[in-house]
């Protein structure tokens, strides 16, 4: 009889180790399932194929591909193609045709040269804005402010301080 006590102390044991295994399976599993969900539900919210064709049908566009900032498609749900863009009525096409054209800032906005570069910006937001609409689905463009490509460029806005 002296070899039961070690014998029920194995058993408690391999009953306690099992119980911690099962939880610790179990914690795992469920750990696992709500990893897996996140990430579908990432893929699910970033896969756009639609969205990365229109960008690279941007890109190659040889008037668009000339311009020191590229229009870029942001989303596309419900026909709304909305387009980045460097001006907003929170930075104004001033602030960011100075970045661009260096030789601009100090320039007045009626000065002939900081008048031709709206123009030419008009253009191509013009033009990207077209190549939009002619795309199947798309029956309007909205527009927002690219502020990463304007913190890239040592500018803060107040959506990016």
């Amino acid at each position: 009889m002296t070899s039961l006590p070690p014998l029920r102390g194995i058993c408690n044991h391999l009953i306690e180790t099992t119980h911690m295994d099962q939880f610790t399976r179990n914690y795992s599993i469920a750990l696992g399932i709500i990893v897996i969900f996140a990430l579908a539900l990432w893929v699910k919210s970033s896969w756009q194929p639609q969205v990365w064709e229109i960008n690279a049908m941007l890109e190659s566009d040889k008037q668009l591909a000339n311009y020191p900032y590229q229009f870029k498609l942001r989303s596309l749900e419900n026909g709304v193609a909305v387009l980045s863009t460097p001006r907003s009525p929170a930075f104004p096409a001033m602030s960011f045709l100075e970045i661009i054209h260096p030789q601009l800032a100090d320039k007045a906005q009626d000065d002939p040269a900081m008048i031709a570069a709206q123009q030419e910006l008009i253009d191509h937001q013009k033009r990207a804005m077209g190549l939009m609409l002619a795309q199947p689905g798309v029956t309007k463009v909205d527009w927002e402010l690219d502020v990463r490509w304007l913190a890239d460029h040592g500018i803060h806005t107040p959506n990016n301080p």
